[in-house]
């Protein structure tokens, strides 16, 4: 069993040896993951997570809400976040480079052309976005490479709908979303952090737990405060 659909609702099903049956729901989409013992019914894994179904539906709702927000048209007078913080949007026409620079700790000028098209102010400012990450992620990887005494041998930016970051344990190569310009450098920090543990731990077990405990002991406060909700998990 490696999925179930009810109501609906796509769910991730895990079968490992434990004794007890996980539920949770994940950020940004509302993600449901389920983690149940090799030895358990899969009738029995699926009359638990009808019993849930009313928590998991409150969840997802949780999650939708949040994503709510004005579509963006790239004008003068939005609001855009960079590292945590919300910049009033400026946009000026320009026969120069098209370009994002900061003018305040208020406010942000994006540099177009005249007529340009939404999509292409979109693209202006994520390359923005990925240059930015792409100059500060060295520094972070350098530092806890040296503390954790392990290497990545890649690692990239890329927009990712149903993740913050990833990992490749076998290949050293993480990825890290384009979303995470625009959150505080501390959560970008912990989760390079959370990537790299991966490779001293491939899956979110005690022992990941114990390294995120022994390399970032604030990180479940990190999780909740990216995720913008607290860890929503059952264990029974």
């Amino acid at each position: 069993m490696d999925k179930m659909t009810i109501e609906g609702i796509d769910m991730e099903v895990i079968l490992k040896k434990n004794k007890n049956i996980y539920l949770s729901v994940h950020p940004p989409n509302g993600r449901v993951r389920v983690v149940a013992p090799k030895k358990m019914n899969p009738e029995a894994v699926k009359l638990f997570v009808l019993s849930k179904l009313s928590w998991i539906k409150k969840q997802r709702a949780k999650f939708q809400h949040q994503k709510i927000q004005p579509k963006r048209e790239f004008v003068s007078g939005e609001s855009h976040f960079f590292e945590g913080s919300s910049y009033a949007l400026n946009v000026i026409e320009t026969t120069g480079k098209q370009r994002v620079e900061m003018r305040n700790s208020n406010s942000m000028d994006l540099y177009v052309r005249p007529e340009s098209t939404v999509e292409k102010r979109q693209k202006i400012m994520n390359e923005w976005y990925r240059n930015h990450l792409k100059t500060v992620i060295p520094d972070y990887i350098e530092k806890w490479e040296d503390t954790m005494e392990v290497s990545v041998n890649s690692w990239g930016v890329k927009r990712m709908k149903t993740r913050w970051g990833t990992c490749n344990p076998a290949a050293k190569r993480i990825w890290i979303n384009l979303e995470l310009a625009k959150k505080s450098p501390r959560c970008l920090e912990y989760i390079i952090v959370h990537e790299m543990v991966h490779l001293l731990e491939r899956n979110h077990n005690a022992r990941f737990k114990e390294y995120m405990d022994k390399f970032l002991p604030n990180w479940r406060s990190l999780k909740s405060e990216l995720n913008g909700l607290a860890d929503q998990s059952i264990k029974v």
